[in-house]
């Protein structure tokens, strides 16, 4: 008896028509996005974290994030580490906009509605606590970034209007107008941001494992020269996962890390990555954004 083709979910179905359309169009215009050069090698936390402070390296760089506290409009509350895809969505889009316009005032959008749709994301209930819980993070969070001897010290984001829940459904939540970076900050990602196509960003919206790879591999496969280099996955695992812990972390790392590379090789075709034994093969590739473009 024939077996049944296997049915893709409506997620799949989108990152396959997205895919279609990225390798069959070069990015352009819009299609352009920004991210720091940094946060390319060692990301946010993708789970929530119950300390007040995160670190993370990966060779020469590193991250440290330290939690803040935020006034909501009643006095100062102290915020979470940000967490998961949607800050990095948002660094993202912040960062593009300043790297187009060379300002620290972004922009942001007069309701959570016209912000999430900015970002390529639905308008869904859930999306909107999310979303204020995690700009709240963000705005609040004291960042370290470190290279190679240079090291970025502050917060990123200078002044941030809370967001006040609406608790009228009938009527659309406030949100800040204008987010305004700091000199430093927007000084560091000048210095080293790194261009990425935003159709990619969206379509990997729903996972920050899949945000984190695709940024890495756009930052790094084109800089590779040669025969190329076998990273293992010991290596992988704490550059991508460092709380993997047990028996055999790396095993339990690799069942997730495969499923999540083949999404984003099917929004980067250019990517030239194979999995030997042992770890991965990355190989000079073409990045996702050409090096100019009109």
């Amino acid at each position: 008896m024939p077996r049944k083709p296997m049915e893709l979910s409506k997620q799949e179905e989108k990152l396959l028509d997205k895919a279609a359309v990225i390798e069959g169009t070069p990015p352009s215009g819009d299609d352009m996005a920004f991210t720091h050069a940094v946060l390319c090698q060692v990301g946010l936390p993708r789970s929530k974290v119950e300390d007040r402070e995160f670190m993370r390296q990966s060779g020469a760089a590193w991250i440290n994030i330290q939690a803040g506290w935020l006034d909501e409009g009643n006095g100062p509350v102290m915020q979470p580490i940000p967490y998961g895809p949607m800050p990095r969505l948002a660094l993202a889009w912040v960062s593009t906009y300043a790297v187009r316009h060379k300002t620290r005032e972004i922009p942001i959008g007069s309701s959570a509605a016209e912000f999430l749709r900015l970002m390529g994301m639905e308008k869904q209930g859930a999306r909107y606590k999310t979303l204020r819980t995690q700009m709240h993070a963000l705005a609040a969070c004291h960042l370290q970034l470190g290279f190679k001897g240079r090291t970025f010290n502050g917060a990123p984001v200078e002044q941030f209007d809370a967001w006040i829940a609406n608790h009228n459904d009938r009527q659309p939540s406030l949100w800040p107008g204008v987010m305004v970076l700091t000199d430093a900050y927007l000084s560091s990602l000048l210095e080293s941001a790194v261009p990425l196509d935003a159709r990619a960003l969206q379509a990997l919206k729903g996972s920050a494992l899949q945000l984190d790879v695709y940024a890495w591999l756009a930052h790094r496969l084109h800089r590779i020269e040669g025969r190329g280099m076998v990273l293992h996955w010991k290596a992988l695992r704490e550059q991508f996962a460092q709380e993997y812990s047990g028996k055999d972390p790396d095993k339990d790392f690799k069942k997730q890390f495969l499923p999540a590379l083949d999404k984003v090789k099917a929004v980067y075709p250019k990517a030239n990555v194979k999995q030997v034994n042992g770890g991965l093969l990355l190989m000079g590739s073409q990045p996702p954004v050409p090096y100019r473009v009109d």
